[in-house]
């Protein structure tokens, strides 16, 4: 029997699937590529917009045309959300929500034995235990995600998540320091702490705070990088920057979400910071660790965003001077806040504001490449993939770097200075 999974949406999506596929392998599975014939089908969905939703659609007709009689299984956030349309879809067999997730091969061997049609779709409203999926292996790739918690207390208008996947639940400290360890016995250099809500970490525990977990997982032998996935601007309290300072293993960039650079959409979009806050706060962060990289998402065109509205947004991005942008088109989502709102943004303005905003990003990015570039700044590269005789990695900074070399040098960490800072592939010369 072989298994083939298709994953959309986020890392946490990614984590989940990975974790999924290791237990079909260690049953006797054969994994095989999504495009390919396959016995199972496993689509682990995303719900974040409506065109995610038709995306999980789609992807799920796919397989059924692949394979009619295959087992297809639909997993996620938008089986969660709308698990009705998907169990009306003709073909899909198992439907299951964001809660159970390690039933799945029990589900499927079930459908194999009985062929009758199987759906969980558990309340999530209440939830208070973390899923226990575990990964020391992730195919074709030299960086291991930690999947550190899951669900958010926040409900941001825009967002649809903490209604898929419920309020914040921490893995427990002890596991999570035991499949860190794990995955540094099997070779990764680098682990990136994944989540939700990654930095709500620990505030439904007893005992234990994300401070706790960062420290724990820094002194862990044999790691040499540690990366948070993202992070809100109010969760980076003094002793985590402090912390992160004077530990040379944490990655030199943090990823921290802005959404809208004027504070009247902030407000609207129920965000808990304001422009200036944000700004301090940067400031902070930069006075302590110079030359970080600080990479962030942009919302454009969200309901009441006027051109005033979007200018402000323009200048916030260039007086933080962000390493990076993630611009997203706001999307009406089902069930959210912002969906109902009455002044939205037409379809052609949002388009040009995006492209306006994903432009700035595009000369902040060089421009931040620039100045490591002039200052000769020795960048520790951590080697992803070498093909003839080019390699390629990300820096601790999160920049895309090329070095020229006939040595097989992947899952190494180099020294490496820009000498071309191109973007998005800045090119390097190893020390």
């Amino acid at each position: 029997m072989n298994v083939a999974f298709e994953t959309l949406g986020c890392k946490v999506n990614h984590y989940e699937s990975e974790a999924l596929k290791a237990m079909f392998e260690e049953r006797g599975y054969a994994l095989s590529d999504f495009s390919d014939y396959a016995d199972v089908y496993v689509i682990n969905t995303c719900t974040v917009t409506n065109q995610s939703d038709a995306k999980s659609r789609k992807m799920i007709r796919k397989a059924v045309r692949r394979n009619p009689e295959a087992v297809i299984a639909v997993i996620g956030c938008y089986a969660q959300m709308d698990s009705n349309t998907i169990a009306t879809i003709d073909g899909v067999d198992i439907v299951m929500g964001t809660v159970n997730r390690p039933r799945l091969l029990e589900y499927v061997e079930r459908f194999l034995r009985e062929r009758i049609p199987i759906k969980d779709i558990s309340e999530t409203k209440g939830l208070k235990a973390f899923d226990a999926l575990k990964l020391d292996y992730f195919e074709k790739n030299t960086r291991a995600f930690l999947k550190i918690q899951d669900g958010c207390n926040q409900f941001c208008s825009y967002c649809i998540i903490p209604f898929a996947r419920g309020p914040i639940r921490s893995k427990p400290r002890e596991e999570v320091i035991s499949e860190a360890k794990a995955l540094v016995v099997k070779g990764y250099k680098e682990i990136v702490l994944s989540g939700i809500h990654t930095g709500g970490y620990g505030s439904d525990l007893k005992g234990t705070s994300f401070y706790d977990l960062l420290k724990d997982l820094s002194d862990i032998e044999g790691l040499l990088r540690l990366r948070i996935s993202s992070i809100e601007i109010n969760q980076l309290k003094e002793p985590i920057l402090e912390l992160i300072k004077e530990r040379k293993i944490f990655a030199r960039q943090l990823h921290i979400p802005l959404q809208h650079g004027a504070t009247d959409i902030l407000r609207h979009m129920r965000r808990r910071y304001t422009i200036s806050e944000y700004k301090d706060k940067i400031r902070s962060i930069r006075s302590k660790i110079p030359d970080i990289a600080i990479t962030t998402d942009l919302i454009v065109g969200y309901p009441t965003e006027d051109e005033d509205a979007f200018e402000t947004m323009m200048q916030t991005v260039r007086d933080v001077h962000f390493s990076q942008l993630h611009v997203f088109p706001f999307s009406k989502r089902g069930g959210t806040k912002a969906a109902l709102e009455k002044h939205q943004v037409n379809g052609a303005v949002k388009s040009r504001r995006v492209g306006d905003i994903i432009t700035l990003g595009e000369t902040l990015a060089r421009t931040y490449r620039d100045t490591l570039q002039a200052k000769e700044k020795v960048l520790d590269v951590l080697i992803e993939h070498c093909k003839d005789g080019v390699c390629e990695g990300h820096s601790s900074e999160y920049i895309r770097v090329s070095i020229e070399s006939e040595n097989a040098l992947e899952n190494t960490m180099q020294k490496v200075m820009i000498i071309d800072a191109a973007y998005p592939v800045s090119k390097g010369k190893q020390l």
